[in-house]
């Protein structure tokens, strides 16, 4: 994953495999006809878990972004780094 330190790598990878195991969690749950009541609120769990997966790579690329765009006067870099944004938000 390009953009992003090491750290904030591992903690990613971290997150998605959790969100893995909930979402295998939740095919259990709709195969044993669960409450829907109870797999909706499953599905926000994971909706806020990967919400929370594209801040910590917003914020990691950001950070690199502006550190390597002040050290070398590359606009540009900041300028993809807000394309990439507006296309996370859907703006």
């Amino acid at each position: 994953m390009q953009g992003v330190d090491n750290e904030t790598r591992k903690a990613v990878l971290n997150r998605l495999k959790r969100i893995e195991g909930q979402i295998r969690g939740l095919q259990k749950m709709v195969e044993n006809d669960r409450v829907c009541g109870d797999i909706l609120t499953q599905v926000s769990a994971v909706n806020s878990a990967l919400s929370k997966v594209s801040e910590m790579i917003v914020k990691g690329y950001t950070r690199k972004c502006v550190i390597e765009a002040s050290k070398s006067g590359q606009i540009e870099e900041l300028d993809t780094l807000i394309e990439n944004i507006i296309k996370l938000r859907g703006v």
